[in-house]
């Protein structure tokens, strides 16, 4: 058995949300996946959608049934233009949502942005054992959420506690 300070990575998918941004210059979504890779997890799928809830459930849900993902990360859509539909997409298909990740965001965000933090509906949960994390679009925003606070917890080596430890358990019924 492995120790609990052995680093296991993990197989993570990332979703970028718009419809502006194309492969050429989706600095958001180039911004994780290198960020996940250099972090030694493992880069199983990568996507751009525009802001469409049937679009994005449809690709989310695909991932989520594939026993081989273990988290996915989306950039953009949680907004409050009439185009953003991230959380409305996504949430419904959540098992378990994570509040304290949208709080915390917000929190290291007003740091960062003052209160146009208040504007981001960026949040996380769980969904047939895969971590869903949606993060707004901006490559600052990633940066933010995956540095200070989805990389520590992707870590099983982060102490006292992280998602990635819980991974064995989280199919207990």
């Amino acid at each position: 058995m492995t120790a609990a300070t052995d680093f296991h990575p993990l197989n993570l998918c990332v979703l970028t949300v718009s419809d502006t941004r194309h492969a050429g210059n989706d600095s958001s979504g180039d911004y994780l996946a290198e960020a996940l890779t250099a972090a030694g997890h493992h880069l199983l799928a990568r996507a751009l959608l525009p802001d469409n809830v049937y679009a994005l459930r449809a690709l989310v849900s695909q991932w989520i049934a594939d026993e081989a993902v273990d988290g996915i990360l989306v950039t953009g859509g949680t907004g409050f233009t009439g185009r953003d539909s991230t959380p409305e997409a996504l949430l419904p298909l959540l098992d378990k949502q994570m509040p304290g990740f949208g709080e915390m965001f917000r929190v290291l965000s007003f740091d960062e942005i003052g209160t146009s933090t208040l504007q981001s509906r960026a949040f996380a949960g769980l969904a047939n054992a895969t971590f869903l994390f949606a993060l707004p679009g901006s490559t600052s925003a990633c940066r933010t959420g995956w540095e200070k606070l989805i990389a520590h917890q992707l870590d099983a080596r982060t102490r006292p506690c992280n998602l990635a430890g819980l991974k064995p358990r989280l199919r207990e019924r």
